[in-house]
Protein backbone atom coordinates (compact mmCIF):
# COMPACT_ATOMS: atom_id res chain seq x y z
CA UNK A 1 0.00 0.00 0.00
CA UNK A 2 1.15 3.48 -0.70
CA UNK A 3 1.79 5.93 2.11
CA UNK A 4 0.36 9.00 0.37
CA UNK A 5 -2.05 11.32 2.23
CA UNK A 6 -5.76 10.86 1.75
CA UNK A 7 -7.91 13.66 0.37
CA UNK A 8 -9.38 14.15 3.83
CA UNK A 9 -5.93 14.46 5.40
CA UNK A 10 -4.86 16.98 2.78
CA UNK A 11 -7.94 19.10 3.40
CA UNK A 12 -7.32 18.97 7.15
CA UNK A 13 -3.70 20.03 6.70
CA UNK A 14 -4.75 22.88 4.42
CA UNK A 15 -7.25 24.09 7.04
CA UNK A 16 -4.61 23.96 9.77
CA UNK A 17 -2.17 25.94 7.64
CA UNK A 18 -4.85 28.54 6.90
CA UNK A 19 -5.64 28.88 10.61
CA UNK A 20 -1.95 29.23 11.48
CA UNK A 21 -1.48 31.85 8.75
CA UNK A 22 -4.53 33.77 9.99
CA UNK A 23 -3.18 33.70 13.55
CA UNK A 24 0.14 35.07 12.29
CA UNK A 25 -1.65 37.83 10.38
CA UNK A 26 -3.74 38.70 13.44
CA UNK A 27 -0.64 38.82 15.63
CA UNK A 28 1.13 41.09 13.15
CA UNK A 29 -1.93 43.32 12.94
CA UNK A 30 -2.13 43.62 16.73
CA UNK A 31 1.54 44.53 16.84
CA UNK A 32 0.85 47.41 14.44
CA UNK A 33 -2.35 48.50 16.16
CA UNK A 34 -2.58 51.27 18.75
CA UNK A 35 -5.77 51.28 20.78
CA UNK A 36 -6.26 54.74 22.26
CA UNK A 37 -8.97 55.68 24.73
CA UNK A 38 -10.01 59.34 24.98
CA UNK A 39 -11.08 60.10 28.53
CA UNK A 40 -11.97 63.24 30.45
CA UNK A 41 -14.86 65.00 32.12
CA UNK A 42 -17.78 66.32 30.08
CA UNK A 43 -17.02 69.29 27.78
CA UNK A 44 -13.26 68.60 27.84
CA UNK A 45 -13.02 68.51 24.03
CA UNK A 46 -12.63 64.81 23.22
CA UNK A 47 -14.90 64.87 20.17
CA UNK A 48 -13.11 67.96 18.85
CA UNK A 49 -9.78 66.15 19.03
CA UNK A 50 -11.22 63.36 16.87
CA UNK A 51 -12.47 65.90 14.32
CA UNK A 52 -9.00 67.46 14.19
CA UNK A 53 -7.42 64.04 13.67
CA UNK A 54 -9.76 63.45 10.76
CA UNK A 55 -8.79 66.76 9.17
CA UNK A 56 -5.07 66.09 9.61
CA UNK A 57 -4.97 62.46 8.49
CA UNK A 58 -7.96 62.07 6.17
CA UNK A 59 -8.09 65.51 4.59
CA UNK A 60 -10.87 68.07 4.59
CA UNK A 61 -14.56 67.27 4.97
CA UNK A 62 -16.55 66.48 1.84
CA UNK A 63 -19.41 68.73 0.79
CA UNK A 64 -21.95 66.17 2.00
CA UNK A 65 -20.22 65.95 5.39
CA UNK A 66 -20.23 69.74 5.72
CA UNK A 67 -23.90 69.86 4.80
CA UNK A 68 -24.64 67.34 7.54
CA UNK A 69 -23.27 69.74 10.17
CA UNK A 70 -25.49 72.68 9.19
CA UNK A 71 -28.42 71.82 11.44
CA UNK A 72 -26.08 71.15 14.36
CA UNK A 73 -24.42 74.56 13.90
CA UNK A 74 -27.77 76.33 13.54
CA UNK A 75 -29.03 74.65 16.71
CA UNK A 76 -25.83 75.40 18.65
CA UNK A 77 -26.04 79.07 17.69
CA UNK A 78 -29.72 79.56 18.51
CA UNK A 79 -29.56 77.57 21.74
CA UNK A 80 -26.52 79.54 22.90
CA UNK A 81 -28.44 82.80 22.48
CA UNK A 82 -31.43 81.27 24.27
CA UNK A 83 -29.18 80.28 27.19
CA UNK A 84 -27.88 83.85 27.48
CA UNK A 85 -31.40 85.32 27.39
CA UNK A 86 -32.56 82.88 30.08
CA UNK A 87 -29.50 83.75 32.18
CA UNK A 88 -30.32 87.46 31.84
CA UNK A 89 -33.66 86.76 33.51
CA UNK A 90 -32.13 84.85 36.42
CA UNK A 91 -29.27 87.35 36.83
CA UNK A 92 -31.73 90.26 36.49
CA UNK A 93 -29.81 91.86 33.64
CA UNK A 94 -32.04 93.96 31.34
CA UNK A 95 -31.61 94.56 27.63
CA UNK A 96 -29.93 97.85 26.88
CA UNK A 97 -32.34 98.48 23.99
CA UNK A 98 -35.87 97.45 24.98
CA UNK A 99 -36.87 97.47 21.31
CA UNK A 100 -34.88 94.24 21.03
CA UNK A 101 -37.66 92.41 22.93
CA UNK A 102 -39.08 91.48 19.53
CA UNK A 103 -35.86 89.61 18.77
CA UNK A 104 -36.00 87.88 22.16
CA UNK A 105 -39.45 86.57 21.28
CA UNK A 106 -38.11 85.30 17.94
CA UNK A 107 -35.38 83.27 19.68
CA UNK A 108 -37.73 81.75 22.25
CA UNK A 109 -40.10 80.69 19.48
CA UNK A 110 -37.45 78.45 17.89
CA UNK A 111 -37.42 74.67 18.51
CA UNK A 112 -34.52 73.01 20.31
CA UNK A 113 -33.42 71.37 17.05
CA UNK A 114 -33.26 73.70 14.04
CA UNK A 115 -34.02 71.87 10.80
CA UNK A 116 -33.54 72.95 7.21
CA UNK A 117 -30.82 73.89 4.74
CA UNK A 118 -30.64 77.50 5.90
CA UNK A 119 -31.22 79.53 9.05
CA UNK A 120 -34.48 81.54 8.85
CA UNK A 121 -33.60 85.19 8.02
CA UNK A 122 -35.51 86.54 11.03
CA UNK A 123 -33.50 84.28 13.34
CA UNK A 124 -30.19 85.44 11.89
CA UNK A 125 -31.29 89.08 12.23
CA UNK A 126 -32.41 88.49 15.83
CA UNK A 127 -29.08 86.96 16.86
CA UNK A 128 -27.11 89.70 15.11
CA UNK A 129 -29.12 92.46 16.84
CA UNK A 130 -29.07 90.83 20.27
CA UNK A 131 -25.34 90.14 20.13
CA UNK A 132 -24.77 93.89 19.72
CA UNK A 133 -26.90 94.71 22.77
CA UNK A 134 -24.90 95.90 25.80
CA UNK A 135 -27.09 93.88 28.17
CA UNK A 136 -26.41 90.66 26.27
CA UNK A 137 -22.69 91.46 26.23
CA UNK A 138 -22.70 91.99 30.00
CA UNK A 139 -24.42 88.65 30.52
CA UNK A 140 -21.92 86.96 28.21
CA UNK A 141 -19.06 88.27 30.39
CA UNK A 142 -20.63 86.41 33.31
CA UNK A 143 -20.96 83.13 31.41
CA UNK A 144 -19.06 81.21 34.10
CA UNK A 145 -22.21 81.60 36.22
CA UNK A 146 -24.28 79.45 33.87
CA UNK A 147 -23.82 76.73 31.26
CA UNK A 148 -22.86 78.28 27.89
CA UNK A 149 -21.34 76.54 24.88
CA UNK A 150 -17.66 77.49 24.42
CA UNK A 151 -18.34 78.21 20.74
CA UNK A 152 -21.05 80.80 21.39
CA UNK A 153 -18.88 83.87 20.71
CA UNK A 154 -17.44 82.32 17.54
CA UNK A 155 -20.86 81.56 16.06
CA UNK A 156 -22.33 84.92 17.10
CA UNK A 157 -19.42 86.77 15.49
CA UNK A 158 -19.98 84.72 12.31
CA UNK A 159 -23.77 85.02 12.22
CA UNK A 160 -23.81 87.04 8.98
CA UNK A 161 -22.04 84.20 7.18
CA UNK A 162 -23.95 81.42 8.96
CA UNK A 163 -27.33 82.99 8.16
CA UNK A 164 -26.52 83.42 4.45
CA UNK A 165 -28.78 81.36 2.11
CA UNK A 166 -25.78 79.64 0.49
CA UNK A 167 -23.98 78.90 3.77
CA UNK A 168 -21.67 75.90 3.80
CA UNK A 169 -19.75 75.17 7.05
CA UNK A 170 -15.98 75.56 6.93
CA UNK A 171 -13.51 73.47 8.93
CA UNK A 172 -13.61 75.76 11.98
CA UNK A 173 -17.41 75.76 12.00
CA UNK A 174 -17.39 71.96 12.07
CA UNK A 175 -14.66 71.73 14.71
CA UNK A 176 -16.56 74.06 17.04
CA UNK A 177 -19.91 72.31 16.66
CA UNK A 178 -21.14 70.52 19.74
CA UNK A 179 -23.19 67.34 20.08
CA UNK A 180 -23.23 65.58 23.44
CA UNK A 181 -21.40 62.26 23.16
CA UNK A 182 -23.42 59.31 24.40
CA UNK A 183 -22.12 55.77 24.37
CA UNK A 184 -18.87 54.87 22.66
CA UNK A 185 -17.69 55.96 19.22
CA UNK A 186 -14.74 54.31 17.46
CA UNK A 187 -12.69 56.08 14.80
CA UNK A 188 -9.84 54.40 12.91
CA UNK A 189 -6.85 56.16 11.33
CA UNK A 190 -3.98 54.59 9.41
CA UNK A 191 -0.70 56.48 9.74
CA UNK A 192 2.20 54.79 7.99
CA UNK A 193 2.31 51.16 9.11
CA UNK A 194 0.30 51.83 12.26
CA UNK A 195 -3.45 51.59 12.72
CA UNK A 196 -4.89 53.85 15.42
CA UNK A 197 -8.24 52.86 16.91
CA UNK A 198 -9.48 55.83 18.91
CA UNK A 199 -12.46 55.53 21.24
CA UNK A 200 -14.46 58.62 22.18
CA UNK A 201 -16.71 58.10 25.18
CA UNK A 202 -19.22 60.26 26.99
CA UNK A 203 -17.54 62.31 29.70
CA UNK A 204 -20.51 63.25 31.84
CA UNK A 205 -21.13 61.18 34.95
CA UNK A 206 -24.07 59.24 33.54
CA UNK A 207 -21.88 58.01 30.65
CA UNK A 208 -18.80 56.91 32.59
CA UNK A 209 -20.12 53.49 33.54
CA UNK A 210 -19.90 52.59 29.82
CA UNK A 211 -16.13 53.13 29.68
CA UNK A 212 -15.39 49.69 31.09
CA UNK A 213 -16.17 48.08 27.73
CA UNK A 214 -13.15 49.82 26.15
CA UNK A 215 -10.58 49.03 28.82
CA UNK A 216 -9.23 45.68 27.67
CA UNK A 217 -5.80 45.80 26.01
CA UNK A 218 -5.74 49.59 25.76
CA UNK A 219 -2.34 50.84 24.55
CA UNK A 220 -2.70 54.47 25.60
CA UNK A 221 -5.13 56.77 27.38
CA UNK A 222 -5.36 60.36 26.22
CA UNK A 223 -6.85 62.19 29.21
CA UNK A 224 -8.19 65.61 28.30
CA UNK A 225 -8.63 68.50 30.72
CA UNK A 226 -10.27 71.76 29.65
CA UNK A 227 -7.89 74.09 31.51
CA UNK A 228 -10.24 77.02 30.81
CA UNK A 229 -12.95 75.54 33.04
CA UNK A 230 -11.19 76.26 36.34
CA UNK A 231 -13.97 78.74 37.20
CA UNK A 232 -16.98 76.73 35.97
CA UNK A 233 -19.35 74.21 37.50
CA UNK A 234 -20.43 70.85 36.13
CA UNK A 235 -23.39 70.73 33.79
CA UNK A 236 -24.79 67.73 35.67
CA UNK A 237 -23.98 69.01 39.19
CA UNK A 238 -23.71 72.76 39.69
CA UNK A 239 -22.14 72.34 43.13
CA UNK A 240 -18.91 70.83 41.75
CA UNK A 241 -16.04 72.74 40.13
CA UNK A 242 -15.13 71.30 36.71
CA UNK A 243 -11.39 71.36 37.35
CA UNK A 244 -11.87 69.58 40.67
CA UNK A 245 -14.00 66.97 38.92
CA UNK A 246 -11.23 66.44 36.36
CA UNK A 247 -8.69 65.97 39.19
CA UNK A 248 -10.92 63.41 40.88
CA UNK A 249 -11.49 61.52 37.65
CA UNK A 250 -7.80 61.56 36.72
CA UNK A 251 -6.92 60.16 40.14
CA UNK A 252 -9.39 57.30 39.69
CA UNK A 253 -7.99 56.50 36.23
CA UNK A 254 -4.36 56.49 37.41
CA UNK A 255 -5.21 54.17 40.30
CA UNK A 256 -7.46 51.83 38.32
CA UNK A 257 -6.42 48.18 38.11
CA UNK A 258 -7.38 48.28 34.43
CA UNK A 259 -4.54 50.67 33.59
CA UNK A 260 -1.56 49.31 35.51
CA UNK A 261 0.39 48.74 32.27
CA UNK A 262 -1.20 51.52 30.20
CA UNK A 263 0.54 54.73 29.14
CA UNK A 264 -1.42 57.85 30.12
CA UNK A 265 -1.03 61.13 28.24
CA UNK A 266 -2.35 64.29 29.94
CA UNK A 267 -3.63 66.84 27.42
CA UNK A 268 -4.45 70.35 28.67
CA UNK A 269 -7.06 71.68 26.27
CA UNK A 270 -8.72 75.05 25.49
CA UNK A 271 -5.63 77.12 26.31
CA UNK A 272 -6.84 80.01 24.12
CA UNK A 273 -10.02 80.41 26.17
CA UNK A 274 -7.94 80.04 29.33
CA UNK A 275 -5.77 83.02 28.37
CA UNK A 276 -8.87 85.14 27.71
CA UNK A 277 -10.36 84.35 31.11
CA UNK A 278 -7.40 84.93 33.42
CA UNK A 279 -7.46 88.76 33.42
CA UNK A 280 -11.14 88.87 34.40
CA UNK A 281 -11.50 85.69 36.47
CA UNK A 282 -8.47 85.20 38.78
CA UNK A 283 -7.62 81.57 39.42
CA UNK A 284 -6.87 82.34 43.07
CA UNK A 285 -10.63 82.78 43.55
CA UNK A 286 -11.06 79.07 42.83
CA UNK A 287 -7.66 77.68 43.85
CA UNK A 288 -6.77 79.76 46.97
CA UNK A 289 -3.49 77.88 47.50
CA UNK A 290 -2.03 79.29 44.27
CA UNK A 291 0.86 81.68 45.03
CA UNK A 292 2.58 81.94 41.63
CA UNK A 293 2.96 84.72 39.09
CA UNK A 294 -0.01 86.10 37.17
CA UNK A 295 0.76 84.55 33.78
CA UNK A 296 -0.96 81.82 31.74
CA UNK A 297 2.16 79.62 31.78
CA UNK A 298 2.49 79.75 35.56
CA UNK A 299 -1.20 79.15 36.02
CA UNK A 300 -0.99 76.13 33.70
CA UNK A 301 1.84 74.70 35.76
CA UNK A 302 -0.11 75.12 38.98
CA UNK A 303 -3.12 72.94 38.07
CA UNK A 304 -0.79 70.62 36.15
CA UNK A 305 1.13 69.86 39.35
CA UNK A 306 -2.08 68.48 40.82
CA UNK A 307 -2.32 65.95 37.97
CA UNK A 308 1.30 64.75 38.23
CA UNK A 309 2.20 61.89 40.57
Amino acid sequence: MGCGMSTEDKEGKARNEEIENQLKRDKLMQRNEIKMLLLGAGESGKSTILKQMKLIHEGSYSRDERESFKEIIFSNTVQSMRVILEAMESLELPLDDQRAEYHVHTIFMQPAQIEGDSLPPEVGSAIEALWKDAGVQECFKRSREYQLNDSARYYFDSIGRIAAPDYLPNDQDVLRSRVKTTGITETTFIIGDLTYRMFDVGGQRSERKKWIHCFENVTTILFLVAISEYDQLLFEDETVNRMQEALTLFDSICNSRWFINTSIILFLNKIDRFKEKLPVSPMKNYFPDYEGALSPLCFCRSPLSNFVY
